[in-house]
């Protein structure tokens, strides 16, 4: 992992909200591990919301940290397809737990949205 974001921490969930931090990279990790594998296309119409420019930095950092791999295939026009690692799938096993605690949350406090993302 080659990423900018190397500590020091101060414990364990510091470390990991450093890779996760923001609004759309747990979002991303769904996405991915739901599909599989997804064009850049394909992500940005399953994130409602998601700018272009903050999609391309958010999977950048991802990939920095080894979460994330892109593969692009020569083509024209090119075709990019992203995927989680192995490192990317445990990250996105290891959030289910907060997944669930904040589904519960949304019951809990009627903040469903119309149309909603799970987490």
């Amino acid at each position: 992992m080659s990423g900018k974001r190397s500590g020091p921490y101060i414990c364990g969930i510091d470390a990991a909200m450093d890779v996760v931090g923001g609004k759309w990279k747990a979002l991303i990790l769904w996405e991915l591990e739901a599909h599989g594998v997804r064009r850049f296309g394909e992500l940005r119409r399953g994130l409602p919301g998601v700018s272009e420019k903050m999609l391309i930095q958010q999977l950048r950092e991802l990939e920095e940290d080894g979460i994330v791999s892109r593969e692009i295939y020569r083509e024209v026009p090119p075709k990019v397809e992203y995927r989680l690692t192995e490192l990317g799938s445990a990250l996105n096993h290891a959030l289910g737990p907060l997944g669930a605690w904040g589904r519960e949350r949304i019951d809990r406090i009627g903040a469903a949205r119309v149309h909603p993302l799970p987490a």
